[in-house]
């Protein structure tokens, strides 16, 4: 099991202002510390964390934080929907459209997904594989 994630940013309030504007919505609270983001879904007192975590953290060998060649996370979302509204949010939050909210069929039917590069250039992806949805872009 994947336990965190972990990406670099040189400019903590922009990727603040940019994951604030989606993780909050798909369960995730936020901690800002003197390391940067921590993104963590809530525990129930007694039970063990739902993982993974997310963070955003500034560069440990002090040099420019980039974006991996390939690396990319994906965030599952409730509905076509809350994939549109969020999609909507991060870009509006300083983010860049890599590809807009609609079904990708070489996924599978049920695969509705959108892409994003956050501002520090770290490719990110909304999707819902909800199969109560309707098989339309609406």
């Amino acid at each position: 099991m994947i336990s965190y994630v972990t990406v670099g940013a040189d400019d903590l309030a922009v990727a603040e202002r940019f994951y604030s504007a989606f993780l909050p919505a798909l369960g995730y609270g936020l901690e800002v510390g003197p390391e940067g983001l921590s993104f963590a879904l809530p525990v129930a007192e007694g039970e063990k964390p739902v993982l993974p975590d997310f963070y955003v953290k500034p560069t440990f060998d002090g040099r420019a934080a980039s974006a991996g060649n390939g690396a990319m996370v994906a965030f599952e979302a409730s509905s076509q929907r809350e994939v549109r509204s969020l999609h909507a949010a991060a870009v509006a939050a300083g983010g860049t459209d890599e590809g807009a909210p609609g079904f990708r069929a070489k996924y599978g039917a049920d695969f509705y997904v959108s892409y994003l590069r956050d501002p520090q250039g770290n490719k990110i992806a909304l999707f819902s594989s909800n199969p109560d949805d309707p098989r339309r872009d609406d």
